[in-house]
C-alpha cells in the first residue's frame, strides 16, 4: 500500500478472529466491501475480473448506497 500510495485502509488479521469469525472466508482470493460503521456489504470468494462492466455496475451501486 505504501509503495503505491493508497489510501484505504487494510485489515491485516493474524489471529483471523475478524476475517474468519466475523466475514466467514474460506480461501483466498477473498474480497470485501465494508461500510463506513464496518458493516459488512459484500463479499465475493475467488477470482474476479474487476475491469468487467459487470464488476464496475455492482462497485458503482454500492458506493450509491447511503
Amino acid at each position: 500500500m505504501r509503495e503505491r500510495g493508497y489510501g484505504a485502509p487494510v485489515l491485516l488479521d493474524v489471529s483471523g478472529e475478524v476475517t474468519g469469525v466475523k466475514y466467514g472466508v474460506l480461501g483466498p482470493p477473498t474480497v470485501y466491501v465494508v461500510d463506513r460503521q464496518g458493516r459488512l456489504l459484500a463479499r465475493g470468494v475467488g477470482p474476479r475480473n474487476w475491469s468487467s462492466p459487470a464488476a464496475r455496475k455492482v462497485i458503482e451501486d454500492l458506493l450509491r448506497r447511503p
